[in-house]
Parts: C-alpha cells; sequence; structure tokens
C-alpha cells in the first residue's frame, strides 16, 4: 500500500470493527463516516498519483477536494470502507462508485470488485488467471509466441487472448494468425486441450499509429474484457534510425498505456524492456534509472526536426549508449513510470534471449537473431573469429525464463498492488555467471556432438580483443578464402556470394562487439523475492530460478535445437553429419601439417645447421596438441 510514515506515534482508534448501518441510511452515514475518517487521520498520509475526475457526487465534495491535492488516510480504515461498500446492495449508487474511484485512484485496493477479490492472495496462479481475458503486443515474435503457448497451456482457464496484428508482406491478420495457430510450439497444447487455438483473438493495429490503429469495436472489445496486458512489441535492430526506434519503443509503449487508462477491468500492465540500459553504469540495480534529456521534451524535439538533422544529431544525443535499442528502451522504462499513474505496472528486463531450456519445446528457437545467429555461423564452420573477451561474464537467459517471470509478475502485481513500479531483472550473470570462455567451449563441444551435416568447415572458435591480431585472423580465415570461394564460382558460371555473405555477417557481428567486449552486474534479487511469495506447485509449473540451470547440458539442447529449427537439419541426418565432420577433420589436419611443414623446409634450407633440432621438437609437439585436442 501507498502508506508514508506517520507525523506522530499515537496511532487513533481503528473503524474496522465498527457495525454499519443499514442500507437505508447509507447516505446520511456514509457522508459522516468519510468526514470523520478525513478528521481522524489527518496525521497520516497516502502517496497520490494523478488521476482523471472523479465521479460527481454531492456528499463527497469535500472528500474530492481533499484527494485533489494529498490524501489523508490509513490502510485499515479504508479499507474497511471498502469492504462496508462492497457489500451495498445498490451497487451502481453514485455515492459507493465515487469512494470506490478514490479508493482505486491511490492504489488501496484492485479495480475489481471484492467478492471478487476474497482471498485473492491465496490464488495460485493458474487460478488468477482463470475467466481473465489477456492482450499481447509482440505476440509473432519470439517471446511472444512463447508468451501465448505457455498461457493457453499452464493456464487452461484462461477467457481469451487478444493478439495485436498488423498487415505484412502482403498477408492479411487473419493469415498471420493461422499461420501463428499451425506453429508447431502449439501441437502439444492443442493435443492437450480441444478448441484451445479458438480463444485466441488477432486485433487489427499497428504499434506506431495514434491509438494503435485499432477500430472502434476493436478498442471496446478491449476496454470492457481485458484484465492483463503484455507489451513485448520493439525493434530489436541495434542499427535502426533514431526516429524509427523511438516511434516502436517508446511512442509505442506509451500509446499502450493511455489505452490501459481506459481497461476497465485491468489489473496489471507488463511492459518487456532490457536488461542492457543505462550501460554507463557498471552496475544495475532493479530500479528505473532517470536519463539526463527529458524525454518528452526530446520527442518533441525530434519530432519537429528533419530525418537528415536527427541522423547527424543522434550520436551526440545517445552518448555512451551503444546503439538506440539500448537508449529508447532506458527512455521508455523512464516514461512509463513517470506517466503511469493509476495503471498497475511492473518491468521484465531479460539479458540476451536464447532458445529455450524445456518449453515449449527443448532447445526450440526460430530465428538468427542476437547469439543464435553467431552459434549456427561457428557450427557450420563459417565463422571462427570473434573480438570477444574469454574472461568476461556473458549473460544469455533462456527464452522460457522471461516468459515464466512475465506471467508471475502479472499475477503478484494484481493480488499485492506494490507501492512502487517493481522491475525484474532476468538475467543470469549475478546468479550463475558463465563466461564467454565458458560459452564458447560448451558451444564447439556440442556441435562436434551434435554436427550440421551441411558444414563449410571444421567448427572451431578464435577470441581475441587485439584489434591487429583481430584482422590479420579475419583476412585469413574469413577475407582470403571467401575470394577464393567466388573465384571458383566465377569460373564454373555459379553466381558468386561468398564475399557478400561474410561481409554481412562480419557487419551483424560488429554490432554486437560492444556487449562481448564489456561486462556488467545486473542485479537480480527481486525474482527471487517473487518465488518465496509462489506456491511449490507454481514454482515448477512457472520456473525462472536461474541459479538450476547446468550449463552444459543447456547448450546441448540449444546446439540441437539450433540444428533442427534453424538450420532445418532432421534428426536422422546425424550419422551423415558425423562422416562429414570426420572427413573435415581430416582435410584440417592435412592443410595444417603441409603449411607446417612448407614453412619447415624452408626454414631447413635456410639454417640447417641449428635449427633441425628446434624444429623437430616443435613437429613432435604441434602432431600431440592436435590429436590430444580432438
Amino acid at each position: 500500500m501507498l502508506i508514508a510514515a506517520k507525523s506522530r506515534n499515537e496511532k487513533p482508534a481503528s473503524l474496522t470493527n465498527t457495525t454499519y448501518p443499514s442500507d437505508k441510511c447509507i447516505p446520511v452515514m456514509l457522508s459522516m463516516r468519510l468526514s470523520m475518517l478525513i478528521r481522524r487521520l489527518k496525521s497520516y498520509r497516502v502517496a497520490y498519483q494523478p488521476v482523471n475526475r472523479a465521479p460527481e457526487c454531492c456528499c463527497l465534495t469535500d472528500l474530492s477536494k481533499t484527494f485533489s491535492h494529498s490524501i489523508v488516510g490509513r490502510k485499515e480504515e479504508i479499507k474497511a470502507l471498502a469492504t462496508y461498500l462492497h457489500k451495498l446492495k445498490s451497487p451502481n449508487s453514485d455515492t459507493r462508485e465515487s469512494v470506490l474511484y478514490w479508493c482505486n485512484a491511490v492504489r488501496i485496493f484492485p479495480t475489481t470488485s471484492m467478492s471478487e477479490n476474497t482471498n485473492m492472495e491465496q490464488l495460485s496462479i493458474p487460478e488468477f488467471y482463470k475467466g481473465r481475458s489477456v492482450f499481447i503486443t509482440g505476440a509473432t515474435g519470439f517471446m511472444g509466441k512463447v508468451l501465448v503457448e505457455k498461457l493457453l497451456r499452464s493456464c487452461p482457464d484462461i477467457e481469451r487472448i487478444y493478439l495485436l496484428m498488423r498487415p505484412s508482406k502482403g498477408q492479411s491478420v487473419e493469415c498471420r494468425l493461422q499461420d501463428l495457430i499451425n506453429n508447431q510450439i502449439f501441437d502439444a497444447v492443442r493435443k492437450e486441450q480441444l478448441n484451445v487455438m479458438a480463444k485466441l483473438t488477432a486485433v487489427t493495429g499497428d504499434v506506431t499509429l495514434p491509438g494503435f490503429g485499432l477500430s472502434v469495436s476493436d478498442m471496446h472489445l478491449l476496454i470492457e474484457n481485458v484484465s492483463i496486458v503484455f507489451n513485448s512489441a520493439a525493434t530489436i535492430k541495434f542499427n535502426e534510425e533514431l526516429k524509427d526506434a523511438i516511434e516502436m519503443n517508446v511512442k509505442g509503449p506509451m500509446q499502450l498505456l493511455n489505452i490501459c487508462r481506459q481497461m476497465k477491468r485491468l489489473e496489471a500492465f507488463v511492459h518487456v524492456s532490457t536488461a542492457f540500459n543505462n550501460l554507463d553504469r557498471e552496475e544495475m540495480k532493479e530500479q528505473v534509472y532517470r536519463s539526463k534529456v527529458d524525454p518528452v521534451k526530446l520527442i518533441q524535439l525530434l519530432d519537429c526536426l528533419d530525418d537528415n538533422v536527427v541522423k547527424k544529431i543522434a550520436p551526440e544525443l545517445i552518448g555512451n549508449c551503444p546503439n538506440t535499442y539500448t537508449y529508447t528502451k532506458a527512455l521508455a522504462e523512464q516514461l512509463l513510470e513517470e506517466q503511469c499513474g493509476n495503471v498497475p505496472l511492473a518491468i521484465v528486463r531479460p539479458s540476451i534471449v536464447t532458445a529455450a531450456l524445456k518449453e515449449p519445446i527443448p532447445g526450440w528457437v526460430d530465428n538468427y537473431n542476437g547469439a543464435t545467429g553467431t552459434i549456427a555461423a561457428v557450427g557450420k564452420g563459417f565463422f571462427r573469429i570473434m573480438k570477444i573477451n574469454a574472461e568476461l561474464v556473458s549473460d544469455i537467459i533462456p527464452v522460457d525464463y522471461p516468459i515464466n517471470l512475465m506471467i508471475a509478475a502479472a499475477w503478484h502485481l494484481a493480488i499485492r498492488r506494490p507501492n512502487e513500479v517493481p522491475v525484474y531483472s532476468c538475467t543470469t550473470g549475478h546468479r550463475n555467471p558463465l563466461t564467454w570462455g565458458g560459452l564458447k567451449r560448451f558451444t564447439v563441444d556440442s556441435w562436434l556432438k551434435y554436427p550440421t551435416k551441411d558444414m563449410m568447415w571444421y567448427p572451431s572458435a578464435f577470441y581475441t580483443i587485439n584489434d591487429v591480431w583481430f584482422k590479420a585472423n579475419q583476412a585469413l580465415f574469413h577475407t582470403i578464402p571467401a575470394h577464393l570461394f567466388d573465384m571458383f564460382y566465377t569460373l564454373t558460371g555459379k553466381r558468386s556470394r561468398w564475399v557478400r555473405m561474410y561481409a554481412k555477417a562480419t557487419l551483424a557481428f560488429s554490432s554486437l562487439e560492444f556487449f562481448t567486449t564489456h561486462q556488467w552486474r545486473f542485479i537480480s534479487n527481486n525474482p527471487i523475492r517473487l518465488l518465496e511469495e509462489m506456491s511449490n506447485q507454481d514454482k515448477k509449473t512457472f520456473y525462472f530460478d536461474v541459479r538450476e540451470i547446468d550449463w552444459k547440458s543447456y547448450f546441448e539442447t540449444y546446439i540441437q535445437g539450433a540444428r533442427r529449427y534453424v538450420l532445418k537439419d532432421d534428426h536422422s541426418t546425424l550419422p551423415l553429419a558425423r562422416r562429414n565432420l570426420n572427413r573435415l577433420y581430416m582435410a584440417r589436419m592435412f592443410l595444417r601439417l603441409l603449411f607446417f611443414f612448407s614453412v619447415f623446409t624452408v626454414l631447413l634450407r635456410t639454417f640447417k645447421p641449428f635449427l633441425l633440432p628446434a624444429i623437430c621438437l616443435q613437429t613432435a609437439i604441434f602432431l600431440l596438441a592436435e590429436f590430444l585436442s580432438v
């Protein structure tokens, strides 16, 4: 509750044990009770958040004036009054509605009726979602699909899930919804629950449009029915133009906040941010940080400027932020916290989201974004040289962990109504750290155990942070082979592509170099506290304790998932892939020996009297190291 410290030690007498009169005396008695409440509790204050104008009520004029600046009151008294009001036989009474409005305005209790909230704190997560409707933005994205599947499977009595979708690539919203429904991650839930997919309803809209571009009927549908909102829509392009990034990542959430204010049944609004904002700090706590620039004034300024001007000043605006993605995510957090008012808001900050550990399918991933693209390139032998500090802590998180945390955070937000906007850091570096060196070891070992059939070269990875050494190796292992391949393709009448592909891959990875050469400490205490308030069954169903992750086992699952769902390699091709791996290993050994003995021959002819013993010893060490490394 938003109760501040008392101004004096003595507590006033409580009204909680008062016996209220019959309904016939309601108007007079309410006025007397409220007047008494105001007079007796002047030494107690409740933090006030701006709200819209309350419903008119003549007997509550003085109370309304009091609330206009700050409200005086105490938790027990207001809850007792609220309990009595909910028991009135005239639920549409102006008096009752006005008092309920003010109680909700200061976030004393949820907007749902007291009968619905009876023993609400004892509800399990599936019980809480029973009969409630959810609105999700970004449902067709990687995290959005997992969220939809998890809600349908683990909260079987959920009323309906509304999905914001826009026509894309010549596809109507209906076609996009059908594509989503036909996705393989829903196979299991379709078998368990007949007609479960009928709970999905697509609403046509666009995050970048005012009011999301929703039709009057769709807007009415959301306002009247939605209780929980999940916002996972965002542009994740690191090199996005600043104006476009602000349009999607800042204005979009603010548009959604305005819609949430109109929702009559809203109990929780969960916004998905990122752990990688405010990167000018070495340690990030679970709180919203203030930027040096007023976000509102910044947006107003950028709206008035030409696109070319914005491009020129963008580097100065984002400052130490590595890209527009992290910059706009931080701005969105600040604006949402400042302007949420009485909208119950929680923020979840995942780090680098990777393939699923367990659900919906072990190892499931459907894109090349982030770490997955680089890991897949290493498995194919396409990418071998990377600018990474092996000693620093990476921070990756399996996708099912932030999804479970989001669902649990909404439950907790609705039943507890915390004083401040809770921020959940869904990261592993604090509780279960994994270095980039460890990540490389587990990745390469897993690729050697579960190789893909279409490998260009033997899977390996080399890390360095030295610019000269990095460029030299990049030329030797990426650029020169690419030109040789293209030359061969040209001579055989095929279209050259390798130089272009390597240039594209190098550009994509260069946007990640800031994150692979720096380290931050993301404090992650709130998820642990949330776990402590969950039942044992909910902890099993909605797991997000990162301390339990076994990284070696996870990467074996991850690689098998990337092999199957990203590289489209069926498990039946594994014997062929292993034969190809053995051939590539022999080819690698042959080339290394050829290179070594070529150098050996030159040195022997030039410095025969002095270098023969040393070269022989070096050869023996080289061969021993190569065979022991397999």
